[in-house]
């Protein structure tokens, strides 16, 4: 009969989450971040004000376009750089956290202090995160301060709200590839290849995966008429969106283009009839609540996918066999 468990499970968590986040904050990779997130906000501040001043229309929105706004000479903009920022940055704090306290043959020595393998668990993931979102936070006021003496023009509410809310959903990706992470360095001792596996999944689903989709909904979806006149009907289109839309880096897109450019007002087809398009103003932003709304089920997405991927790790975890 197994002995119960005493005391509480989530004994020694802040003393895991400090000294991980000593470890993190006192690393090399944190000194590499700093550097990036000073090289990333100053460039794509420099970039964007410069897109900025060219436009001479009044935009309500304008401190925004700091996040979104690209020149033909760099494409890429501040999103963009950070949608393929952020997973390796998550994906490299995390490959090693489990299986690097086996190779230095540490594990047995923690786990036999009053300590349970709970607290170890959400005390490195806490750390990670914490780590992750001051460098995220630290990037988006570096940005925002930037902003301001270039542009010398303070963000009103609305723009206020919406910056906050993209910081959060930006979180939130990275924490999905956190929570990845630290599932293959639970399942893989080695943290070679913990690492390659995590940014083999990363590769697939972010640079692979538009193109297996589109060749999948050509091959499985296709229509005599799609075919005849080589357009996709509308349930090819659904299929390929929901397809899209296992990727976390596609739920990524789709809430920062909600969040960022208010006069987003669907992230679909949609279907309406002569009528109602006669009666809609072009171009009108939505509010900020109507944002949220639509991007609710993405952002949603995203967190569940953390909670699922961090339970899967969890359980492997508490299965394994630790051997002094």
């Amino acid at each position: 009969m197994p002995r119960e468990r005493e005391g509480s499970p989530w004994t020694g968590v802040a003393a895991v989450y400090q000294k991980e986040l000593a470890d993190h904050m006192s690393s090399i990779l944190m000194r590499v971040l700093e550097w990036l997130v000073v090289l990333i906000g100053v460039g794509s501040v420099y970039i964007a004000v410069q897109q900025i001043k060219t436009v001479t229309a009044e935009d309500p929105f304008l401190f925004l376009r700091l996040f979104t706004a690209s020149s033909d000479s760099v494409p890429i903009n501040f999103i963009g750089l950070l949608g393929y920022l952020v997973p390796l940055v998550a994906i490299l704090l995390g490959f090693d956290s489990i299986n690097g306290e086996f190779n230095r043959r540490t594990m047995s020595r923690i786990l036999a202090q009053p300590l349970y393998r709970d607290a170890l668990l959400f005390g490195k993931f806490l750390a990670g995160m914490t780590t992750l979102s001051v460098s995220l936070v630290a990037l988006f006021l570096l940005v925002v301060g930037l902003g301001l003496l270039l542009l010398g023009i303070p963000p009103n509410g609305e723009e206020v709200e919406r910056a906050i809310g993209f910081l959060v959903c930006v979180i939130a990706y990275g924490g999905v590839w956190l929570a990845g992470a630290m599932l293959f360095s639970v399942l893989f001792r080695s943290a070679a290849a913990a690492a390659m596996c995590s940014l083999g999944v990363w590769f697939v689903l972010t640079i692979l995966w538009p193109v297996l989709v589109r060749l999948v909904v050509q091959a499985v979806a296709a229509t005599p008429e799609s075919i005849a006149t080589g357009q996709q009907s509308i349930g090819q289109i659904e299929l390929q969106l929901g397809l899209l839309r296992l990727s976390p880096n596609t739920l990524f897109t789709e809430t920062l283009v909600a969040m960022l450019q208010p006069e987003t007002r669907a992230l679909g087809p949609v279907f309406v009839s002569p009528s109602e398009l006669m009666s809609m103003i072009p171009n009108a932003p939505l509010h900020f609540g109507q944002s949220l709304i639509l991007i609710w089920p993405q952002l949603t997405a995203l967190i569940a996918a953390v909670v699922v991927l961090f339970a899967i790790t969890y359980v492997t975890f508490q299965r394994q066999e630790i051997r002094a």
